[in-house]
């Protein structure tokens, strides 16, 4: 998947500074020279160089002559050399000098890794699984049962639904997680699940007939038909810092882990309406202990620590999704995200 690394992307992500840091920060024990392997990501290379990798684009340069000057492929060598005094990450192409690299507008579909995250972790939340208002749920088409009367199918077998079909390919949909706001009790949304998704192959009346052309479990009696949407994953992610001040909270996490680490996908009770846009990066912070004062005796709540960073994903009205791209300590439901 990695055999491709895109620099657009991960110069953006990599770009999205905290505000305690001045700067970029080179590694005591950073490479003169790197050598790009399957697998790697930008955000692992630049770790090799700055203690605060975030600041990538600031050490990396472009020279638009060179053939593809914007790819980064396993075998290239990755140099550290000087440019007017400053210390310069660039590209060294075959012997023939150094290719120099910068931003660049493009975009890449998902069969073209990405190296700034693993979009494969987050592709299932992109192209399937969704927030749905539970109206529409409810109002939406359900399977009635399988092919021979099978109360559970696969891919590759036909099931009857009842409800109207507004396309050719509709996807196989589950009830599942109802999001409500910890601090304010307001709800937030329905998780809608993707199951699967199946070609109309016929209708009789209200009664659609469907070939399941794939699924990810068993389809069961009783789920929901909703249109399939194309969106296909990109790298036109913008990662930035939002633009209003942002104080929300991990309300969730993909596969209810206790322990959240790099690379999960959480939930935050933040979204479009409090400004939350597709790429916008948030620090994480987990909640400070107490401690007991020695003299009063009173119980002392303590600041809560920068924990982590993750990147949104998905945006819906009062929620998001979001990647962890670093976790200093073990994070948790509950923790807080901000600004970065």
């Amino acid at each position: 998947m990695r055999k491709l690394l895109y620099a657009l992307t991960a110069i953006m992500l990599l770009g999205v500074p905290w505000a305690h840091a001045a700067g970029p920060e080179f590694r005591s024990d950073h490479p003169e020279r790197y050598t790009v392997v399957k697998g790697d990501t930008l955000w692992d290379i630049s770790s090799r160089f700055l203690n605060n990798p975030w600041y990538w684009p600031e050490i990396w340069h472009v020279n638009p002559q060179v053939s593809n000057p914007h790819l980064i492929y396993p075998g290239d060598q990755l140099a550290l050399v000087y440019i007017d005094g400053k210390q310069r990450v660039t590209k060294v192409s075959g012997g023939n000098g150094v290719t120099k690299l910068s931003p660049s507008v493009r975009s890449t579909p998902i069969d073209t890794p990405v190296p700034a995250i693993p979009l494969d972790a987050i592709s299932s939340f992109l192209t399937d699984t969704r927030i749905v208002d539970p109206a529409v749920l409810e109002a939406a088409p359900y399977v009635l049962e399988g092919e021979d009367a099978r109360i559970v199918t696969g891919a590759g077998d036909r099931i009857y639904a009842r409800g109207e079909a507004t396309h050719d390919t509709m996807g196989v949909f589950r009830r599942s997680v109802t999001y409500i706001d910890p601090d304010t009790q307001e709800f937030l949304g329905l998780e809608a699940k993707a199951i699967g998704a199946g070609e109309v192959l016929d209708t009789n009346g209200d009664v659609l007939t469907l070939e399941l052309k794939r699924s990810k479990e068993e389809v069961r009696i009783g789920d929901r038909l909703l249109p399939t949407e194309d969106r296909k994953i990109t790298s036109q992610f913008s990662p930035s810092a939002p633009n209003s001040d942002i104080d929300g909270k991990m309300i969730a996490v993909d596969g209810g882990v206790t322990q959240i680490g790099q690379y999960n996908v959480v939930v935050i009770n933040r979204g479009a309406r409090e400004g939350i846009e597709a790429g916008n990066v948030l620090a994480v912070f987990k909640a400070g202990s107490q401690a007991r004062d020695p003299y009063t005796k009173e119980v002392i709540q303590l600041p809560a620590e920068r924990a982590g960073l993750l990147m949104v994903f998905q945006v819906y009205e009062k929620v998001s999704y979001g990647l962890v791209l670093k976790a200093t300590r073990t994070l948790s439901v509950g923790d807080q995200v901000k600004n970065p």
